[in-house]
């Protein structure tokens, strides 16, 4: 094979060794089968999508050679350069505009808090060996012949409870690159649904590729997702900086997209002929597994491209992240949804305002657009069952709050109450998400019918926000995230994504994040403060 003249060594020359995973491969560097064992996890970890996804995926037990933890116990992320020659980055003549430049052996922690034991507040991923509990807590107070590791390890945080390593690799601007920005050609595609930031997303990414030096021309747009990549009848656009110019204001995405269907093997072939050194894909978790399967075909064919995400969910249904861009955005818009619904309902005898916000899997959204808002009586997510009628039931605790302040707002996730609205055999999308039954209307008439003289006004926001440009707050996330994404291309790194934990940015291998959903730990603090907040009983 010839090497191409980005700077690429032969592509005879790959070292990365796959992870098997359910659904397709994902690429990862060898790695040292000595871990450390203060963290007791199982041989294997198993992380599936419930039936309401088609992503699967198991990743290799520690002691493997193919494992993702090295023997400093960090998420190790896949590489390029062992394909790569190393060159000065273009930004030393200014030490990175004064700010300086990240080690390759910065490290940010995974997991931020360390319970004392599973009763602990927000504690309930935690895996504990109850004997080593048991003797710790019944131990003599002046003993301190005890080992507080003997308790597992936290596991993420209060959403998600899978195993992790101490530490994951710090995102940011490296003294040393391996693509000669001259040289390189970069594609940026945007997948699934509409999320405000996706504009920005691109504007920061066109300009930071273009602040190192990639010239006109070679930065291109795919149109409409991934079967842009050779879709004919729609063809890449050329990208500049005074094309993206102010697109930021506008919502949506200038480049258009879709859902599913792609064809992985045309997408690296079309990489291959057009030469693509970089592909940026901004999409969500089905988004980000087309990016895990094109990263494992170019890895097979030999085809040296640097595979990088943008995660992307207005649900904020990634895992690890602190949070998606477009997220603040879409509960700032929520929550003038709810109170115009609070108007509405207060306003007449016995109202009650119901507004159906996103979250499919994930109740974030509104858990806190109903926080923010201070007005929600009642709050319903996928994430935590309920039932309508009877002792204990939300009809019975809605005509108690109808009795006490005369109108009522109700605040419910698209994915609430699936297991009594959905009928028959459940559907798909092109993404292979379930095609929701319709919890808005259906508890609209449950109500009509159950509770006696009221007035019902039923807001459904969800196309409205997602269609909006972001507020300031995620507008700077965006172009971070942005930047980070291409420092990560820049610095040879492939197959990861750019994301906020603990309020650090981090590199983190795309299989990691997207093994299932994030969602709402019933037992965690972010429900129990909405719950305190409004006192909310539990509907079961």
């Amino acid at each position: 094979m010839i090497a191409r003249s980005s700077g690429m060594l032969p592509r005879s020359t790959v070292t990365l060794s796959p992870i098997n995973l359910a659904k397709g491969h994902v690429a990862a560097p060898r790695s040292s089968s000595k871990l450390l064992n203060k963290f007791h996890r199982p041989s294997r970890i198993y992380a599936s999508g419930n039936e309401s996804s088609h992503t699967s995926f198991n990743i290799s037990p520690p002691g493997d050679s193919n494992a993702l933890w090295s023997d400093d116990d960090v998420l190790e992320v896949p590489s390029l350069r062992d394909q790569l020659y190393p060159r000065p980055s273009p930004f030393i003549t200014t030490n990175n505009f004064g700010g300086g430049f990240v080690s390759n052996d910065d490290r940010v922690a995974l997991t931020a808090l360390r319970f004392a034991s599973s009763a602990s507040a927000g504690a309930s991923c935690m895996a504990v060996d109850s004997d080593a509990e048991s003797r710790m807590n019944n131990r003599d107070s002046t003993d301190t012949n005890y080992n507080s590791d003997l308790l597992l390890q936290p596991m993420i945080d209060d959403e998600v409870c899978i195993p992790l390593p101490t530490w994951a690799f710090r995102a940011g601007a490296r003294e040393t690159i391996y693509m000669n920005p001259k040289e390189t050609k970069v594609a940026i595609v945007t997948c699934g649904g509409l999320c405000p930031g996706l504009n920005d997303v691109v504007q920061g990414l066109v300009k930071k590729c273009t602040d190192y030096g990639v010239v006109d021309g070679n930065i291109l747009g795919i149109r409409f997702g991934f079967k842009g990549f050779y879709d004919k009848e729609h063809k890449p656009v050329v990208l500049t900086k005074q094309s993206v110019d102010g697109i930021h204001l506008e919502g949506g995405t200038i480049l258009g997209t879709s859902r599913g269907g792609a064809d992985i093997t045309k997408i690296v072939k079309q990489i291959d002929i057009q030469g693509i050194d970089i592909c940026f894909v901004v999409g969500g978790n089905g988004g980000n597994a087309g990016a895990a399967a094109i990263q494992a075909e170019l890895a097979r064919c030999s085809v040296p491209c640097a595979v990088v995400g943008v995660p992307k969910s207005i649900d904020n249904d990634i895992l690890l992240i602190d949070k998606c861009f477009g997220y603040d955005t879409a509960v700032e818009e929520a929550q003038r949804a709810l109170i115009s619904a609070k108007v509405e309902a207060s306003s007449a005898f016995r109202g009650v305002g119901i507004v159906k916000l996103m979250g499919r899997q994930s109740g974030f959204i509104a858990v806190n657009a109903a926080m923010a808002s201070g007005m929600v009586d009642i709050c319903l997510i996928p994430e935590v069952p309920f039932k309508l009628h009877g002792e204990g039931g939300m009809l019975s605790y809605l005509e108690k709050v109808l009795a006490e302040r005369g109108n009522a707002l109700i605040c419910v996730a698209e994915g609430a109450g699936q297991d009594l609205v959905a009928k028959g055999e459940q559907k798909t999308d092109a993404s292979g998400n379930p095609i929701l039954g319709d919890v808005g209307l259906w508890l609209k008439h449950e109500i009509k019918k159950g509770v006696k003289d009221v007035d019902i006004k039923y807001i459904d926001p969800s196309y409205i926000i997602r269609s909006i440009p972001t507020t300031s707050t995620d507008r700077i996330y965006c172009k971070i995230l942005a930047h980070n994404a291409v420092h990560a291309a820049f610095a040879g790194f492939t197959g990861v994504v750019v994301g906020l934990v603990n309020t650090h940015y981090v590199y983190l291998p795309i299989p990691v994040v997207i093994q299932a959903p994030r969602t709402v730990d019933p037992r965690g603090k972010q429900w129990n403060r909405l719950r305190s907040s409004i006192g909310q009983p539990n509907f079961v």
